[in-house]
């Protein structure tokens, strides 16, 4: 083994977290074997006794969404059902796709000393963070990952502090994935019996947004470590684009089952995040979903987190409540849920459970 390699598998938290290298400085030195910091136990890994190579998630044509009600009775019974499901003739431009996963690309073959400038230690804001797995400090084994998230709050902002390798890129996506947001939101509400989605609800359904861009770097033991390992998200929907390598795996409801989600050209993957599975009282399903490793490619992936704003107060909307049904969850503080969820490492479905009633 190089001295250097050696050197580096001796401080890896130095040299992946710190440094600012990320797990893809240590895919590009030609490693030979999985680091022993990366390999996850057993129960998190995927095998082929629990995966479902007959079924996938819904995909949903949006084509004649204004003019054929079925097309909102397919989304809210995927909500129900699935908790995912992909979206096809959506009109977000193709080209908007292609350019958002060349950029993800392009920020990640930046030097590391280029985007350590956005790490936590560097980052002259907390709404822009490079960095790598989920909680390394929490986390028993790290995951096979790197990222860039982006918190919006404004244009200004977003010129002034996020990375020009891909700023323009991200923003350009995130602005024309807005109207399929509000009109997926509208027949979401539609089945809740929520006829009306003023400002306040709005706000509250989709108030503040995060971009991520995600790279999964080639991995010498894939079988051995996880790229993300099981949780839902805390949004109220994620829009999520992968490319066309795949490793999306979600669990089948009331299921030890997994299946994967099958890249599709131009599509664009939906899930329920817990903050609508909260509201919807527990109508709709925020899922268990993981990535797994690749032992062939590099992957990336560049999901849109639909979010409250910090400072609301999320429980079950008050149309339910009247409507005679039984409160499943209590009211919480957003930012109190998210900070709950980003202190630990990739536990399933653990923190929805913070805001159950006992």
């Amino acid at each position: 083994m190089p001295a250097i390699l050696s050197s580096v598998l001796s401080n890896i938290t130095d040299f992946v977290v710190h440094e600012g290298n990320g797990v893809k400085g240590l895919a590009d030195m030609g490693l030979e074997s999985l680091p022993k910091q990366y390999i996850q136990p057993a129960e998190e890994r995927i095998t082929t006794s629990t995966v479902i190579v007959d079924d996938t998630i819904p995909v949903i044509d949006l084509s004649d969404w204004g003019s054929d009600p079925k097309v909102g009775d397919m989304i809210c019974e995927a909500a129900e059902k699935w908790g995912f499901f992909q979206i096809v003739n959506h009109g977000v431009p193709l080209e908007v796709l292609e350019e958002v996963k060349a950029a993800t690309y392009r920020f990640f073959r930046q030097a590391a000393e280029e985007k350590n400038k956005h790490s936590k230690d560097n980052s002259p804001s907390n709404n822009v963070r490079y960095g790598t797995s989920f909680t390394p400090q929490a986390e028993k084994a790290l995951e096979w990952k790197d990222y860039l998230s982006l918190f919006y709050v404004s244009d200004e902002e977003a010129a002034a502090l996020w990375p020009s390798a891909c700023r323009g890129e991200a923003l350009t996506f995130m602005r024309n994935c807005d109207a399929v947001i509000k009109r997926l939101l509208k027949s979401l509400m539609k089945g809740l019996n929520v006829t009306e989605i003023d400002g306040t609800k709005e706000s509250l359904l989709m108030g503040s947004k995060r971009i991520n861009m995600n790279y999964y770097p080639k991995c010498p033991n894939p079988e051995l470590t996880v790229g993300v390992g099981r949780h839902s998200d805390v949004s109220t929907l994620t829009i999520l684009l992968q490319d066309q390598i795949g490793g999306l795996y979600v669990r089948k409801l009331d299921s030890d089952t997994w299946v994967h989600v099958p890249p599709i050209n131009g599509a664009i993957v939906i899930n329920v995040g817990d903050a609508l599975q909260i509201m919807s009282n527990g109508r709709y399903k925020s899922i268990e979903h993981r990535v797994i490793a690749n032992g062939s490619n590099n992957r990336i992936s560049v999901p849109i987190f639909v979010n409250p704003r910090p400072n609301d107060i999320i429980g079950p909307l008050p149309e339910l409540l009247e409507s005679g049904e039984k409160a499943v969850y209590k009211n919480v503080l957003y930012s109190d849920y998210v900070k709950h969820f980003f202190r630990k490492a990739h536990d399933g479905k653990e923190t929805v459970d913070f805001a159950k009633i006992n």
